[in-house]
């Protein structure tokens, strides 16, 4: 064993964590660098966080598309079809999902339409 191996310079300002070990090239070894480290709270990292990020944005866009045909189409509308389109860009393991809140966004906006067209409103109602 070497000397250096054996004493470990302490960091400035209280911090008593000891080094990562370093091969002989000199950079820090396998397992210790920034990015060997997965994010806090996730299984895989950066990756799998992302893609249950986009799994979320998958349901919200499904629900939103959903609750938007009978309120607030204009507004739960283009929601369904961003987080949709988002959810799909980030590669949602929801496929079928997102792509089915995109649909029901844009079908949103199309009630909103024929509303605006038929009634000369935004509102509508289920009695006469």
């Amino acid at each position: 064993m070497q000397l250096t191996e054996l004493v470990r310079p302490q960091r400035r300002g209280g911090d008593r964590t000891a080094a990562a070990p370093e091969n002989p090239a000199g950079t820090p070894a396998a397992g210790h660098g920034p990015a060997d480290h997965p994010r806090e709270g996730t299984a895989d990292g950066p990756a799998e966080a992302r893609r249950k990020d986009a799994d979320g944005m998958a349901v919200a866009a499904f629900v939103l598309g959903l609750v938007g045909l009978l309120v607030m189409n204009i507004v739960l509308g283009p929601a369904a079809v961003v987080l949709g389109a988002l959810a799909l860009r980030r590669g949602t393991a929801r496929r079928g999902r997102a792509v089915l809140g995109l649909a029901l966004g844009v079908a949103d906006l199309v009630v909103l339409a024929v509303l605006v067209t038929v009634n000369g409103a935004v509102v509508w109602s289920f009695g006469g």
